[in-house]
């Protein structure tokens, strides 16, 4: 399962509080899938970027048309922020029509707590 490795655009201040989002996607069709892969490297230089970002990771099981996205942000806005530019904008609109299911998870965690373990990741899916 090919995965992305936790990704520090900013350092967060040690003990500050942090905000998560973490998303899982299925698309209908393998070719659905091809297409998310195509866009992940452009929003994936945004996210290395991105002010307030302060880590990223994505995990994808492409046969099975699924894919997991978390990140950790200084605020709620600067996730905002960065959803609504740049490559991930457009993105996300043009995959809409190709999503089967997508589900979003927000929590608060310490910067101390960084970076996030997968495994915890994916049971608060369950």
């Amino acid at each position: 399962m090919p995965t992305l490795p936790w990704t520090v655009p900013n350092t967060p201040p040690q003990h500050t509080e942090v905000h998560v989002m973490a998303s899982r996607f299925e698309t209908r069709t393998l070719w659905g899938a091809l297409r998310f892969f195509a866009r992940t490297p452009g929003v994936w230089r945004q996210v290395g970027k991105a002010p307030g970002a302060y880590g990223a990771s994505l995990k994808a099981a492409p046969l099975r048309r699924t894919f997991w996205t978390v990140s950790a942000w200084e605020s709620p806005a600067a996730l905002k922020e960065f959803a609504r530019s740049g490559p991930h904008a457009p993105a996300a609109g043009g995959l809409r029509h190709q999503m089967k299911d997508a589900k979003f998870l927000t929590w608060k965690t310490s910067a101390d707590e960084l970076p996030l373990d997968w495994a915890q990741v994916l049971r608060r899916f369950d």
